[in-house]
């Protein structure tokens, strides 16, 4: 079990690798197989690609697939991009009360761009009721002083 996991590590720190260099045909091709057995960081990566046609054909089904499956996780980086996916009707349809919950989820594990997403989308009433006093509890938490 102990090579297992080591060789596992060693596939997806060189996916990771290969993808932060932009070699994105080389990291898709290391990651998508242990996106497809369930791993979140690896899930992130393979839909960053699949939505932008970095290193393979665009895919948008594909993208939120992995996106969600790597928010459900509860990888936070991936619970923004599943609200941004939802909050402007990439890769699947538009829903604002969605894109709020996957925002919530990031900014409640400390994502400063989750939470300064959801202080907006209070402060504009999308996808809640519009709130400034949660707004401007958002705008704190993620750092600013006062709006």
């Amino acid at each position: 079990m102990n090579n297992e996991l080591t060789e596992f590590d060693v596939e997806l720190g060189s996916g990771i690798a290969a993808f932060e260099s932009r070699h994105f045909s080389v990291a898709a091709g290391l990651l998508s197989p242990l996106a497809d057995a369930g791993n979140p960081q690896a899930q992130y990566r393979m839909a960053i690609m699949a939505q932008n046609g970095l290193g393979m054909h665009e895919n948008h089904p594909l993208a939120f697939k992995y996106m969600k499956a790597a928010a459900e996780a509860g990888l936070d980086i991936a619970q923004h991009g599943l609200g941004f996916m939802y909050m402007e009707g990439e890769c699947t349809k538009k829903d604002s009360a969605q894109a709020v919950h996957w925002f919530t989820k990031a900014a409640e594990q400390g994502l400063a761009g989750s939470r300064t997403t959801l202080a907006m989308m209070y402060e504009e009433g999308r996808g809640v009721e519009k709130d400034q006093a949660t707004a401007d509890k958002w705008y704190r938490m993620a750092g600013f002083d006062e709006r």
